[in-house]
């Protein structure tokens, strides 16, 4: 095999170079976890080499992969061993340009060689000229004469007392073929860690090579990788929790259900896309377990439902904030702002998850996922201020009516929404803590807690509100009551006195007109006229 040493591979030893091992395999795993990997089954579609230092590589998947459990045989008729972790290399392979197989010769039974890498991260050290004080990855002439290594190949420190260590897998072009195929081979895990798959090869003539084929990784209870397999059950257990608030929610709701305002309705729409959500996504999991594959239409289903679920409940949100049902009946004018930027975000947010539900390893850059995920942070933060803008006004609006009871409601609402919000930025400061110490993803087995806490803290938001807003026998305590202007709570009622009556009455525009005109009857109550003048203004809008 021909095999040329270029001078910029650094042929001497030099100590302060092992660094540059290190910050290589962190560019090769930074490249690998750009996007998300879409199956345990990982195909190849006429992928390209990247150049790196003295070697050629192409990443072939990473994952977290469990340790082997005792085998047991299901009762299928494949009769598949179950309990056992492994990676499976099926029909790879490998074509060079035929420049490249004009140069070989045909009288040489090999020549080119590409080697399948499988390391894990706490072995990466080992693969490398680390050890040896060199920042050469493929093996050098000064190197090979030493006998630390064979020239041609990647440099891997053999551990003898580590048999789980770097596995290399070879595969050797014959004479002046281009082509060539990978043995269909099974590598078993019998340690637990994050495994990296490196397809290499150090030969400067094999530049434009081409890999296909697939390499399916299993664990030991099914193909979902390893740090995914906590959010199944995860997702199992949150479909219940929301199957026992909307069954709590639709008995009160039928108990009540003469009373019931449009708010209650919204609240209840919520519940119902959250459950189904859950629902979708543990089936989607289940089902990538056993097959290796992302089921398409349930994927697309899931992803679709936590879009609107996230919309929907933003929505309701900012329109229990604007005092919707509340201090006023209607949206008015905003209605329309409202609609369009739910219609915005959801666009937004359902690009973002099917890029990150769908994409297969390579199929996405950095550029391009930040290019989605920009857009859904930026309406997030609208969210946040409309909100908390409308919240201040609600507030204030309450103040001036001394509407005593919902200015009490709102306040508790307005608490526990600014703990949310706190919790929310400490969550988002760890996330960064959290992926900015662990780049190579050693803390995979922790990691599906990250999204894990944001279902749960959405949950706790839609059980407080389930909590202040629950129906009840008396309404008028947070519904907007238009026969009375809105104003003439329990606590105006005390003030005003018990000779005036709150009821059909006072329910024309006429009769509002005489209350005007008799200033002395509502002298005591001043305050009266300027929640019927903030009335008519909401109307107005």
């Amino acid at each position: 095999m021909s095999y040329t040493d270029h001078g910029g591979d650094r042929r001497h030893r030099r100590r302060n170079r092992p660094a540059s091992i290190s910050a290589m395999f962190l560019y090769l795993t930074f490249h690998s976890i750009i996007t998300l990997v879409g199956a345990s089954i990982h195909d190849y579609q006429n992928e390209t080499f990247i150049r790196r230092a003295n070697s050629f590589f192409f990443h072939g998947g990473s994952e977290g992969l469990y340790a082997s459990k005792p085998i047991e045989f299901n009762h299928s008729l494949d009769n598949f061993p179950t309990g056992k972790s492994f990676i499976r290399f099926e029909s790879i392979n490998f074509r060079r340009t035929k420049e490249s197989a004009a140069k070989a010769s045909s009288m040489q039974q090999k020549t080119g060689l590409v080697e399948a890498i499988i390391i894990k991260v706490r072995d990466r050290n080992n693969i490398g000229g680390v050890y040896l004080n060199s920042d050469a990855i493929c093996c050098t002439p000064e190197l090979a004469k030493e006998g630390s290594c064979k020239l041609g190949e990647v440099i891997i420190r053999e551990n003898p007392d580590e048999p789980n260590g770097p596995k290399r897998l070879q595969t050797f072009f014959e004479g002046q073929n281009e082509e060539t195929n990978m043995v269909i081979q099974t590598v078993d895990i019998n340690s637990t860690g994050m495994y990296y798959l490196y397809f290499m090869f150090c030969d400067p003539e094999l530049k434009d090579t081409l890999i296909s084929g697939r390499t399916v990784w299993r664990n030991p209870d099914g193909y979902l990788p390893g740090k995914m397999m906590p959010l199944m059950t995860f997702y199992g257990l949150m479909s219940l929790a929301y199957l026992f608030l909307g069954l709590v929610w639709f008995l009160w709701f039928v108990k009540y259900w003469k009373d019931v305002i449009q708010l209650h309705y919204h609240i209840t729409a919520v519940i119902g896309l959250g459950m189904c959500e859950m629902a979708l996504w543990y089936f989607e999991y289940a089902n990538f377990n056993s097959t290796g594959s992302r089921p398409m239409v349930i994927t697309v289903w899931a992803v679709t439902f936590t879009a609107v679920k996230k919309t929907v409940s933003r929505l309701l949100l900012l329109v229990v904030s604007m005092g919707y049902g509340v201090v006023r009946p209607t949206l008015g004018g905003l209605t329309s702002k409202v609609l369009l930027l739910g219609v915005v975000y959801f666009v937004a947010s359902e690009a973002l998850e099917l890029v990150e539900h769908l994409g297969n390893i390579n199929d996405f850059s950095g550029k391009t996922r930040l290019f989605l995920v920009l857009p859904v942070a930026l309406l997030d933060a609208c969210f946040i201020l409309w909100i908390f803008s409308s919240l201040s006004k609600t507030l204030e609006k309450l103040q001036i009516r001394k509407s005593t009871g919902k200015l009490e409601l709102y306040r508790k609402f307005t608490n526990s929404l600014a703990v949310t919000v706190l919790l929310s930025v400490l969550w988002i400061g760890y996330e960064l803590y959290f992926n900015a110490s662990d780049p190579l993803g050693e803390l995979w087995r922790r990691a599906w807690a990250i999204p894990a806490f944001w279902i749960l803290l959405a949950y706790a938001l839609l059980i407080v509100i389930c909590i202040l807003w629950a129906p009840s026998r008396n309404p008028t305590r947070y519904s907007y009551s238009e026969e009375t202007g809105d104003d003439f709570d329990e606590e105006a009622v005390a003030v005003v006195g018990s000779g005036v009556k709150m009821s059909g009455e006072m329910s024309t525009m006429l009769e509002r007109k005489d209350r005007k005109a008799s200033s002395t009857s509502l002298a005591t109550d001043h305050h009266v006229f300027g929640v019927i003048e903030d009335l008519e203004e909401d109307k107005r809008e």
